[in-house]
């Protein structure tokens, strides 16, 4: 029996999280939401974790009726991620680390994979991971996860998050979900750019054009906000869903997993649905668990839980951050 507890805070969420042996025992987060159009900068972020670090971790140990003592290691996520945030969360993982005398594990944030795995049965899907700083295809080989396809430019929610500003919608409780209630009322279809490039794709060009057209369409009443919406949502996701298609084929998967934030937005469902059905694809799996979609300490936990289990402990003077650390720089030993 192992007790994890996880440290998660590499944007604007902060949560803790504690997983025994695969249960998910709890899993509170605090998110740091700022005014219509605007963004969340890394020092208001970083000064929001520390304002709540320590309630967050109490309700944590609470909810899940566990006392320091019966904790078996402490995790926290290492990067990617934005720079502040990211050191602020780990000064309090590494502190509690050491207070109780608990060993720690860094994790990569992107390995949230696990989660999606424990929560859905999938074996070995081909992972679609979409989330407001990331936008990777990857798949497991060889003791690796494997970036098969990714954005070369900004990611998906970075993207959605962006137009959101535009629109001044709410950020309460995020932009794209916003975006996505828009979508639903919108029906009139604009074309904008479509950048997929090999198994990349590129959102730079297409947020541009959004950005400066939006304006005037809705001025002259020739487009509806919603219709920009659901012409945002239908473009970017369709050419994640090639990218996905593709790597699928490539890796002769069976299995689909989207993991992130963005794949709470139930659009990507049908999408995907029809596009693996087409090719003859067995099972699907799809993230749904919004608690587990976004950014929390349980999928924190669970990935240091394997870890740690695997024998991976990380030495305090390691307990660094690094806002670019890449999926497959992670050895993944706890898999055959």
């Amino acid at each position: 029996m192992v007790i994890a507890i996880g440290f998660e805070g590499s944007a604007n969420k902060l949560g803790i999280g504690i997983v025994k042996d695969g249960v998910v025992l709890s899993n509170p987060r605090h998110t740091y939401i700022t005014p219509p159009g605007q963004g969340f900068l890394p020092k208001d972020t970083a000064k929001h974790h520390r304002e709540h670090a320590l309630d967050i971790l109490q309700q944590a140990l609470e909810e899940a009726n566990v006392k320091p003592e019966q904790i078996d290691v402490v995790c926290y996520t290492k990067g990617p991620g934005m720079g502040a945030p990211l050191v602020s969360t780990a000064l309090v993982a590494r502190t509690v680390a050491q207070l109780w005398n608990k060993p720690i594990v860094a994790v990569n944030h992107c390995i949230d994979i696990e989660m999606g795995r424990l929560i859905t049965g999938a074996q070995n899907p081909t992972v679609l991971y979409v989330s407001g700083g990331n936008t990777q295809v990857i798949a497991y080989s060889e003791r690796c996860y494997r970036i098969f396809g990714e954005t070369i430019d900004i990611a998906v929610g970075n993207c959605l998050d962006r137009f959101a500003r535009v629109l001044k919608l709410s950020n309460d409780p995020s932009p794209g979900y916003n975006i996505e209630q828009l979508a639903k009322r919108g029906s009139k279809f604009l074309e904008m750019p479509y950048a997929v490039k090999g198994m990349d794709v590129s959102f730079s060009g297409l947020l541009s054009y959004i950005e400066e057209k939006a304006p005037s369409l809705i001025a002259s009443n020739e487009y509806t906000p919603e219709d920009l919406c659901f012409s945002l949502q239908e473009t970017v996701f369709a050419m994640l869903i090639e990218i996905t298609e593709r790597a699928m084929a490539h890796c002769n998967s069976e299995e689909v997993l989207i993991v992130g934030g963005v794949g709470c937005e139930y659009r990507f469902i049908p999408l995907l649905v029809i596009s693996t059905s087409a090719n003859g694809v067995l099972m699907f799996y799809c993230l749904l668990y919004i608690r587990f979609c976004i950014d929390n300490g349980a999928m924190i936990a669970q990935a240091g839980w394997e870890m740690y289990r695997s024998g991976a402990v990380t030495p305090l003077e390691e307990t660094s951050c690094t806002q670019r650390y890449r999926t497959d720089e992670v050895e993944v030993t706890w898999r055959n």
